[in-house]
């Protein structure tokens, strides 16, 4: 079985063309995704496999919109039974995301209390256990694919940044600022569904100034990214060679079936 997961690796390094590939870590293991195709690489072993929803192609062409599909895009493999994520992890997820337009029937103080018991309860979820050192090694093996060095990375004789510009912690630190300043330039009735329109608007217009900046070869806009990569530094931990190979494993994978499809 290694033998066939390095000559996968192998042949990825050759090539001349690659999927875009992103992923995200869990406490057990490491979610890798292109726009075809995900799969979940378990510490313990276990490979998870699933497809990615494909939306229609005119909805993608419409800004702000398509920037919102991409946000639920990107949670799609914990939606599905597959040992990604457990029942209760899903609930807290979809709890987390309708969490905006409920808060607006909540009297300020409780809002904030219950927001900031949701957000207190992500975090754990999201960072617990070795989830940082296997953050790195997601990051890590995406860098190893897009620098052609994935074979190298397996056997530890290459050591691609654990850091990237495509990390979701670089849109959590660029959403901040933008809800603050949609929140004080937005011509919006003082009315309860008001703060949900807010948040909603937020998050695609991030979505829509961070692919545009990762899209973009200017040095200036990658600026807007250099918040989010320092932030890395407490999202991320340096990786382990074993917690490397598990996000191999997932990049591993995916590129089979791309390859075969």
């Amino acid at each position: 079985m290694q033998s066939r997961l390095l000559d996968v690796l192998e042949t990825a390094d050759g090539s001349r063309r690659l999927p875009r590939l992103g992923g995200m870590a869990r406490p057990t293991g490491v979610v890798i995704a292109s726009e075809r195709y995900w799969a979940f690489a378990g510490v313990d072993g276990s490979i998870a496999e699933g497809t990615m929803p494909r939306p229609p192609a005119r909805i993608m062409r419409l800004p702000l919109l398509r920037g919102l599909v991409r946000l639920t895009l990107a949670l799609a493999p914990l939606a599905r039974r597959t040992g990604t994520a457990t029942r209760g992890e899903r609930l807290l997820l979809l709890g987390a995301l309708i969490l905006p337009f409920g808060l607006v029937f909540l009297p300020g103080t409780a809002g904030l209390a219950v927001g900031a018991a949701v957000t207190l309860a992500l975090v754990v979820l999201l960072f617990r256990g070795p989830t940082l050192r296997l953050h790195g090694a997601e990051h890590r093996a995406i860098a190893a694919a897009e620098e052609r060095r994935l074979a190298a990375s397996w056997d530890g004789s290459a050591r691609p940044t654990r850091f990237s510009p495509r990390c979701g912690t670089n849109f959590a630190v660029l959403a901040v600022p933008v809800t603050v300043l949609a929140e004080r330039l937005l011509p919006l009735p003082a009315a309860v569904w008001s703060p949900a329109l807010i948040t909603v608007f937020s998050l695609a217009l991030t979505m829509e100034l961070w692919q545009a900046v990762q899209a973009s070869g200017s040095r200036v806009a990658k600026v807007f990214l250099l918040p989010g990569l320092g932030a890395q530094r407490l999202t991320t931990r340096e990786p382990e060679l074993a917690q490397t190979r598990v996000a191999l494993r997932a990049i591993a994978s995916v590129l089979e079936r791309e390859s075969e499809g």
